[in-house]
């Protein structure tokens, strides 16, 4: 298997005796060159061709009849699942299109949509956090050459440690991290690709895992370094997943926090009918245009809900730093690029389980309204024994990086103390 697709080779039938020049079985060309395929033969009222049948075509008929029941079966599934994915859609868009819409009556000021910002907070500007700067990616063959906003501090101080945030955030949720490690890390912060100041291409296929995946490596390379320590939370996470499958040698060690690999959330999700209820938000995202009208109506209230919630958000986000993630958003296009991410998730349905063998430590919140505990459990499964490390956090939520910042920088201080030994 190569690459998540059977890759058949005809063997090789050794020839009883050599080809003579009027053989029909092959050809010798003239300087000793390879095997031509044998010329037609004309019938005898040369009213047709008949091309003589080649050694080793009969085996690849065989193998196309053997192959085609489970052919129809993947596009059959691949049918079920998409018809499963559109309903889903349309149940979850009356959802929160009611919501949207009791936000704009229960608030009339603020109008039916969202008004960008035409100033960034103050919070965004915070010398402690790192300097401002933006990555070109033209490192690898296969690069976009996009560019990507980023803030980096503590550069010659040790390590490289990446971070990858998730949905509805921004670079600025690792505030706290950035402060932490700077002192021993060259701590670098992204906006990914369609987020805040990053370049954000409008097309749909620029978002698939293949280009995020060189988007990660072109930033890693790009900044001098031959390996990283990866650090991910929710979409962050699941990126990082995938990269270290994709380019393992380039992850030295990888925190995980609040987010599983795709094709573990895809084989729980079908298990678990509970976890399609709590990830409902993806089907919606699934539809155009759709999703960036209802989350910003009422002046964003559905992402203001997300993000402050008392039980499901983070409550201690001040307005300022609450501005920090609406002041990206409301520009214009601002909800696109980080919603195409989502409508990447069923392409490649389904995924094939993979070993995981990268150094990791995982974190989870108990209490993540978002991803089941279940999920834990699932993850550990796909790991090479004694390569994962994994911490719950009893009453955490989903957004342990900004609620919960103390505990997750002993779990990694602990982690990665043998690096700095």
């Amino acid at each position: 298997m190569c690459a998540g697709s059977f890759c058949l080779s005809r063997p090789s039938v050794p020839s009883a005796r050599p080809a003579s020049p009027d053989s029909t079985e092959g050809h010798q060309a003239k300087g000793g060159g390879p095997l031509q395929p044998p010329p037609p033969v004309h019938s005898p009222d040369h009213s047709a061709v008949i091309v003589p049948e080649r050694r080793g075509d009969m085996p690849e008929l065989v193998v196309t009849a053997l192959l085609a029941p489970s052919r129809l079966t993947l596009k059959l599934l691949r049918a079920f699942m998409w018809s499963f994915v559109y309903c889903a859609a349309g149940l979850t868009a009356a959802v929160y299109g009611c919501i949207a819409l009791t936000n704009v009556l229960c608030r009339p000021r603020r109008g039916c949509c969202g008004q960008p910002r035409c100033a960034a907070p103050a919070c965004l500007k915070d010398p402690t956090l790192g300097e401002h700067d933006f990555l070109s990616l033209r490192v690898s063959a296969g690069s976009s050459g996009l560019r990507l906003h980023s803030v980096s501090a503590g550069r010659g101080n040790g390590p490289l440690m990446l971070f990858l945030h998730g949905f509805p955030e921004n670079w600025f949720s690792w505030r706290y991290q950035l402060r932490e490690f700077q002192t021993r890390f060259h701590v670098v912060a992204v906006d990914l690709r369609g987020y805040g100041p990053s370049d954000a291409p409008k097309d749909v296929d620029c978002y698939t895992t293949d280009l995020l995946m060189a988007d990660i490596q072109d930033i890693i390379l790009g900044l001098g370094y031959s390996k990283c320590i990866l650090v991910g939370h929710d979409w962050g996470a699941v990126l990082a997943w995938n990269f270290s499958i994709y380019f393992p040698s380039l992850v030295e060690r990888m925190v995980v926090v609040s987010g599983p690999p795709m094709s573990v959330y895809q084989d729980y999700s079908i298990r678990h009918i509970g976890q399609f209820f709590r990830s409902n938000y993806m089907f919606l995202f699934q539809l155009p245009w759709l999703p960036e009208k209802l989350l910003s109506m009422s002046d964003f209230q559905i992402l203001k809900t997300t993000l402050t919630h008392r039980k499901r958000g983070i409550p201690h986000l001040t307005p300022d730093e609450l501005e920090a993630f609406l002041y990206d958003f409301s520009q214009p296009r601002g909800l696109s690029g980080p919603i195409n991410y989502y409508r990447n998730i069923f392409r490649n349905f389904p995924l094939e389980p993979q070993e995981l063998a990268t150094p990791t430590l995982l974190l989870w919140g108990e209490k993540d309204p978002y991803f089941e505990l279940g999920l834990v459990r699932a993850i550990g499964s796909r790991f090479v024994p004694g390569r994962l490390e994994t911490h719950i956090l009893p009453d955490a939520g989903h957004w342990i990086p900004q609620t919960h910042p103390k505990e997750m920088h002993q779990y990694m201080w602990a982690f990665l103390q043998d690096l700095l030994d």
